[in-house]
């Protein structure tokens, strides 16, 4: 099993990667678990047909406890949903809330019963506060990846990120393997990024261009795998599956291409 946690700021169009990477990964025969870390719970309305589904925390509120069915849905194109959800506006605390969401999914043994060959975690990442930092330290990533635009915020996002984990990677847990550009299209976007990758030092891995399809798509409540099929951006999409589906070591590609 292959666990990723996707980190970016808010609204970089991570959440966006993650569907459609995940939903190239199922396309390719994986099973594919998404887990969504942010408490506006919307990581994986794209993979549901645009319906939003019950959350880890909402339904431990309502229901005081929760099976594996109250809490994983499959999608439309076969990813395992998961919305980890977040407090009361105005109580509680988000990071806690991904705590309690991993430990109930460890709890129920999600993992071993779906057996996911992919587990992609999708992490707010304005802040890597406890919780936020979870998928890295609590042993749930293996790896981390950064989408990033060249934009200021966006790369002073990427740079907190990246420093958390190169701290936590010294005890051990999870590695940064790299950003992904998901480009914006203004001057020197590339460049910019190259600049910040060298500093942070780690690769870029991938560009993803700026493309009206995706808004489309959302639309239909799809991902451009799903409702676009042949188009450039799809291929994109499955290339950056394929790379994170492999070893960063360089062993063998795990997808059964």
């Amino acid at each position: 099993m292959k666990k990723i946690a996707i980190y970016g700021k808010g609204g970089i169009g991570k959440s966006t990667t993650v569907s459609n990477v995940a939903a190239a990964l199922a396309a390719m025969g994986l099973t594919v678990m998404q887990i969504g870390c942010d408490p506006k719970a919307d990581s994986t309305r794209n993979l549901t047909g645009g319906v939003p589904i019950p959350t880890v925390l909402d339904t431990l509120r309502e229901k005081g406890d929760a099976e594996l069915s109250d809490l994983v849905l499959k999608g439309a194109c076969g990813v395992l949903c998961v919305e980890a959800g977040g407090p009361v506006p105005g109580m509680g605390c988000a990071g806690r809330g991904i705590i309690t969401a991993f430990e109930k999914l460890a709890e129920l043994n999600a993992y071993k019963i779906f057996k996911p060959d992919v587990v992609l975690y999708d992490v707010l990442g304005d802040v890597v506060c406890g919780g936020f930092a979870m998928p890295i330290r609590g042993g749930y990533a293996d790896e981390v990846c950064i989408v990033t635009s060249g934009e200021m915020m966006s790369l002073y996002a990427a740079a907190n990120i990246a420093q958390a984990v190169k701290s936590f990677g010294q005890r051990g847990y999870a590695t940064l393997r790299g950003l992904i550009l998901n480009a914006k299209n203004f001057d020197n976007e590339q460049e910019l990024v190259a600049k910040a990758a060298g500093e942070i030092g780690v690769p870029v891995l991938y560009r993803l261009p700026r493309d009206p399809l995706i808004q489309q798509a959302e639309a239909l409540g799809k991902t451009v795998v799903e409702a676009f099929p042949a188009s450039p951006l799809a291929a994109h999409y499955r290339q950056l599956a394929r790379l994170w589906a492999e070893d960063p070591d360089g062993g063998e590609c795990s997808c059964p291409l």
